[in-house]
């Protein structure tokens, strides 16, 4: 045996003992184990058979696979956010390099509408999208993870109930105010429709469990808690407008104009007013206010 290799199998060693394991039952596990293999380790198989039409029309499958790979992305995006979210001890360039990661992954998700945007006949579509009533990519739990995640619960309140919610405003009540309640809720009586509904008997429990969580480790509050010194990193604030700017209005745009392209003026699938809802000028759903100026706020959403 080469001094390389007595020592790797001490590193090896001291791994084991350091979780209290018998190395030697571990270095005999790797005798018997089985190569690995692409298609072990990333599954394939497994991610190709997640694809089901509901209809006979061929391009229902781009819309379903392109919808998947959004939810691949948000996991990789809250994978990100959690970083920084579980650690006590945030650089600047720890945080700037989360960011720019993050940022770049919607970066992606913007430019990749035109997959659906010219990659499905119109035709096609309208027939499809009857069949996938009332469930519509609203209820996306993710991309709401994603919210909690980035930001303090108030900037996700709806704009006409904020001045009446603050920080010791029970959880309950503040998720019945969230901005996207408004896709499917009469806030005057209310009664909520079935996309609502059936989204929140699903996610509801787990959601008011995660706004706790997220309370006093977002990316807002994250921030917020940093030293001057860091804050004031140029690199790190312009990490932070990109991402806010790229997912609340570059993004969001991207979606919006692609769902005009079939939509027109018709409902969404889900029953919302989805003009009003997705639109960022009418919910001014902004991250990190404090980044930006007077006019900036004012005018959020109106020149794209």
């Amino acid at each position: 045996m080469t001094d390389a290799q007595k020592e790797l199998v001490s590193r090896i060693e001291d791994k084991y003992k350091a979780i209290d394991q018998n190395p030697d039952v571990h270095l005999e596990g790797l005798v018997w184990a089985n190569p690995i293999t692409y298609w072990d380790y990333i599954l394939p198989d497994a991610l190709l058979g997640l694809q089901v039409q509901r209809t006979n029309q061929p391009d229902e499958m781009v819309f379903i696979m392109y919808h998947q790979i959004n939810e691949l992305l948000f996991k990789m995006i809250l994978w990100e956010i959690n970083q920084v979210s579980n650690n006590n001890d945030v650089s600047a360039p720890f945080f700037t390099e989360k960011l720019r990661r993050i940022s770049r992954y919607f970066d992606m998700l913007s430019s990749s509408f035109s997959i659906m945007g010219d990659g499905m006949e119109k035709e096609q579509y309208m027939k499809f999208r009857n069949t996938l009533t009332p469930a519509s990519g609203f209820q996306s739990a993710q991309y709401r993870l994603i919210e909690f995640a980035s930001t303090e619960l108030i900037n996700l309140i709806d704009y006409r109930f904020r001045a009446t919610i603050d920080r010791n405003t029970p959880y309950e009540h503040a998720y019945e105010h969230l901005y996207w309640q408004a896709a499917g809720k009469d806030h005057a009586t209310g009664k909520k429709n079935t996309l609502i509904r059936n989204f929140e008997k699903r996610y509801k429990s787990e959601f008011l469990i995660q706004m706790v969580g997220y309370n006093t480790t977002n990316l807002w509050t994250k921030f917020k808690q940093l030293p001057e010194a860091v804050k004031n990193d140029a690199d790190l604030i312009k990490a932070m407008r990109h991402y806010d700017f790229t997912v609340n209005v570059t993004w969001v745009m991207a979606h919006y104009n692609a769902a005009g392209k079939y939509l027109g003026n018709a409902e969404a699938t889900g029953g919302s007013d989805w003009r009003k809802y997705m639109h960022p000028k009418y919910q001014h759903r902004i991250f990190f206010p404090e980044l930006w100026s007077k006019e900036e706020l004012e005018n959020w959403g109106n020149n794209v």
